[in-house]
């Protein structure tokens, strides 16, 4: 499989290994095998996935495409580094294609933590988690007064009927934990701010491919959206350590 993007060869990648399968499912059969491990996958996002070269399923003369368990396995492959890894597409290309030589593949399963910077780890895809209020705060060990505070000047948003995402239980944890350190919650409307302004900057770029009516757009502008938060984390990880030197005397 070639960089620009351009579908594999059937003699390429894990199709080598055993051939296609003769039993072939359907893009359906194929979205509900994905779909409990990976409960946000589309059929739009099967396509561009195709559309980018990352998988190459055989078609029927009709034109309906016709999926081999090896297709779905590497369907997995992909669709688990973006989802633990939080790697943009070119990076998981050169993954398989490591994988199609017989090198050992970077993606790992599951991990908790990746790592987007030498020296830096951030948990990545945890907006379809819900927890209650109760459990956010036993999980993070917050006080009810302090998370009232987050919500008040806009750090922690709950979702009707009163739910929180991933994306809170992560911001709840590191404002534990940076209260530990000695900040105060007054100090942390910067973090709100400059994410508001990266937000502002991003949608600009998003909303061109938002607007366009074709489901294969609103996949690429997903993708997009993933690889600008992960430069974004990197950027501003190697910010502050570049400077954090002099106070640390490096």
């Amino acid at each position: 499989m070639n960089p620009s993007g351009a579908a594999a060869h059937d003699h390429q990648g894990p199709r080598a290994q055993g051939g296609r399968d003769n039993a072939l499912m359907s893009i359906g059969e194929v979205l509900a095998q994905l779909r409990t491990e990976f409960p946000d996958t589309t059929i739009s996002k099967l396509r561009f996935l195709e559309a980018e070269g990352l998988v190459d399923p055989q078609r029927t003369a009709s034109g309906y495409r016709k999926y081999s368990w090896n297709d779905v396995a590497r369907l997995r492959f992909v669709l688990t580094a973006q989802r633990d890894q939080y790697l943009p597409l070119r990076v998981i290309r050169e993954q398989l294609e490591a994988q199609e030589r017989g090198d050992d593949p970077l993606v790992h399963r599951r991990p908790s933590l990746v790592a987007v910077g030498s020296e830096s780890e951030v948990p990545v895809d945890t907006a379809d988690s819900r927890v209650s209020r109760a459990d956010l705060v036993e999980r993070t060990g917050i006080a009810e007064q302090m998370l009232s505070e987050l919500e008040q000047i806009g750090l922690v948003v709950s979702r009707p009927p009163g739910w929180y995402d991933g994306d809170a239980v992560v911001i709840v944890e590191a404002v534990v934990g940076l209260v530990r350190h000695g900040l105060e919650l007054r100090h942390l409307r910067a973090f709100r701010t400059g994410a508001d302004r990266e937000v502002g900057l991003f949608a600009q770029l998003l909303t061109p491919l938002m607007r366009q009516h074709d489901p294969a757009a609103r996949a690429r502008a997903a993708e997009t959206a993933r690889e600008l938060q992960a430069l974004s984390q990197r950027l501003h990880a190697a910010l502050v350590r570049a400077g954090l030197r002099d106070t640390l005397g490096r």
